[in-house]
């Protein structure tokens, strides 16, 4: 692209591309991210129209698109975008413009663009009764039940996201040291800590094994030891195959709550900053980029506060 080209300003559609060409080479963001960013602003390409240039990005269009997203409802008259969704839509075109204008661009400043006000996110977790519960119910006498019980231990003892969970291989774990590096979003490694249970658990499953498959956790079907293709990639398990087998042993557990992958995630937290973490080790071992996303446990550091203030202030 010339400098008289980007002066006279190429058409949205056009610039789009080369958007989400730069965040999977260059920014080596994941392949749902990439999917997210198309969706979000392949969403405001087509409202924008046709035709229209990235020099034509003004702040009156871009409310007219926020007023569109908040409007859009289905059949019934319900509104099929929440805040947060079109939240993410307005993240996704301030990413964009920060694209452009690096480039060259002349487009709208992205600063210009102000985000929508959320309200405050709240943490729901289990209790420690709730997670015994939860332990308690897995029948851990088949290599199936053994390997639900170390995917248990290894998500609460971590606080790993269950894409990291699924895509961890055998090589990677020190079940010594009870440690092991792990790539988070965006491609970025940190160090995660296995509690003794935890890699205990992890060792009693690995031992019924009966393969030299990659996978920590794999997909054992009714053939025991003998494991099963997932689509291509042999014998791991997907997300949805987890998320599954979480609620099943919650439901059998007897938790009203609903259990996810995520919500052991943030019992981890949860535990960790009760018995006194402070707020930055926890962002390291979640593996969070910003302190802004650590921050919504800050309910927790508060109570923890009000208890030191109640013990010291006399």
């Amino acid at each position: 692209m010339t400098k008289s080209q980007s002066a006279q300003g190429v058409q949205i559609a056009q610039a789009l591309r080369s958007f989400l060409e730069y965040c999977e080479i260059t920014k080596n963001r994941s392949a749902k991210t990439i999917e997210n960013y198309q969706h979000y602003l392949g969403r405001f390409a087509d409202f924008a129209g046709p035709g229209k240039r990235v020099s034509e990005i003004s702040l009156p269009l871009i409310n007219d698109f926020r007023l569109w997203l908040n409007r859009l409802t289905d059949r019934d008259g319900k509104a099929l975008l929440t805040i947060k969704t079109q939240h993410y839509h307005i993240i996704a075109l301030r990413a964009f413009l920060k694209f452009l204008i690096r480039q060259d661009y002349r487009t709208l400043a992205p600063e210009k663009v102000e985000l929508p006000k959320l309200a405050q996110r709240s943490v729901d977790f289990l209790e420690r009764e709730e997670l015994e519960q939860l332990f308690a119910a897995v029948e851990r006498g088949s290599i199936t039940g053994k390997r639900n019980y170390a995917i248990l231990r290894t998500l609460y003892s971590t606080g790993l996201r269950i894409s990291e969970l699924i895509a961890l291989n055998r090589d990677q774990i020190n079940l010594e040291t009870r440690e092991f590096r792990v790539a988070g979003k965006g491609g970025k490694y940190r160090i995660v800590f296995l509690s003794p249970e935890a890699a205990e658990a992890i060792a009693e499953y690995l031992r019924l094994r009966r393969d030299d498959l990659p996978p920590v956790f794999a997909s054992h079907g009714r053939g025991g030891a003998r494991l099963q293709a997932v689509s291509s990639n042999k014998g791991r398990l997907t997300a949805t195959m987890v998320q599954y087998l979480i609620r099943n042993l919650a439901r059998r557990a007897g938790l009203v709550k609903r259990v996810t992958p995520h919500k052991l995630r943030h019992s981890f937290a949860t535990e960790l900053l009760k018995n006194g973490a402070d707020i930055r080790s926890v962002q390291e071992m979640l593996g969070h980029s910003s302190i802004t996303t650590t921050q919504i446990y800050t309910h927790l550091t508060n109570r923890r506060l009000r208890d030191i203030h109640d013990q010291y202030h006399k």
